[in-house]
């Protein structure tokens, strides 16, 4: 089944346009299912059956994992036999019957607009250049999170981009997001202004085709390093709980809700295509909401 495994992730590569880090996740829970099957003396498609899926479920249940990692790797294997019933190799739905447990609904971590704010003081390029004289990217690291919270970016998404993906006329950003999904996202004039003082800092010419953000050895700058980026970003403003592009992220969403915008514009910037999956962040501003009645109504609950 290992041929079968191969051929299936080349086509969730050409026909699905699935990213590399969500194949490689594919790659390595379907790499462990297929290990239980030939254990469990499955070795050919015909022999998944019910059975053997409710073998493996409480066995990755024992394991004392998460409910939504459990809910991926039973994900990652429904598509596999789906793909597998779809080619002729599986005749039945050895998933029939079988009920799933629901995912967990956990509310996203985001910083406050003062926590930005502190962010931006300690790491401003000003600041950065008077403490730590040595550093040379200063311009680079806090325009790369001006944009990502201007525009709300995945960190693979703002590693990803090219000079002339940022139009400093119309304030636009040209974005790849999931799926080889393409989406025009503003970014605020702060943003602009960062990342206009960051190029002044690269040798000329700055050709449209070269990527947006170098690292130290004037390559494309990875998803890890902007990671690494915030972390030190982060410990700058003596951060006691962690920070990274993701929260940054949420921060964006959270706080264009917090002044009014709309739920569908928030799906579109933040490239989701699914509403569901960006409303999440309603709770998120009804439980500040909340917070912020408890505190100031004189008959809230624990008042007199």
């Amino acid at each position: 089944m290992r041929l079968l495994l191969e051929q299936f992730l080349l086509h969730l590569r050409a026909q699905r346009n699935f990213s590399r880090h969500t194949l490689k996740a594919y790659q390595a829970d379907l790499g462990e299912f297929l290990t239980y099957a030939a254990a469990n003396k499955a070795g050919s498609p015909r022999e998944l059956d019910r059975a053997l899926m409710r073998g493996y479920m409480a066995g990755v249940n024992g394991r004392g994992l998460s409910r939504n990692t459990l809910l991926r790797k039973l994900s990652a294997v429904r598509s596999f036999t789906k793909y597998l019933i779809s080619g002729g190799t599986l005749e039945n739905d050895p998933f029939d019957l079988i009920t799933l447990p629901k995912r967990e609904k956990r509310l996203p971590r985001f910083l406050t607009e003062g926590e930005v704010g502190r962010l931006q003081d300690h790491n401003s390029p000003g600041e950065v250049d008077a403490r730590e004289k040595s550093y040379y990217f200063s311009k680079r690291d806090y325009a790369l999170f001006e944009l990502i919270y201007s525009s709300g970016l995945r960190r693979s998404e703002a590693a990803g981009l090219n000079i002339g993906d940022v139009d400093f006329f119309s304030g636009f950003v040209r974005v790849l997001g999931k799926g080889s999904r393409e989406r025009l996202v503003p970014a605020g004039d702060k943003a602009l202004a960062a990342l206009r003082d960051y190029l002044d800092t690269r040798p000329r010419p700055l050709a449209h085709g070269l990527p947006l953000f170098l690292n130290c050895r004037n390559t494309r700058l990875s998803g890890t390093a902007v990671a690494l980026i915030f972390k030190k970003m982060a410990r700058r403003a003596r951060f006691a709980r962690p920070v990274n592009p993701h929260s940054v992220r949420h921060s964006f969403a959270t706080h264009l809700l917090d002044h009014g915008c709309d739920l569908k514009s928030v799906q579109e910037m933040l490239g989701h295509k699914n509403l569901q999956t960006t409303e999440i962040y309603t709770h998120v501003s009804l439980e500040r909401l909340k917070e912020v009645y408890d505190k100031a109504h004189p008959r809230a609950k624990g008042k007199e």
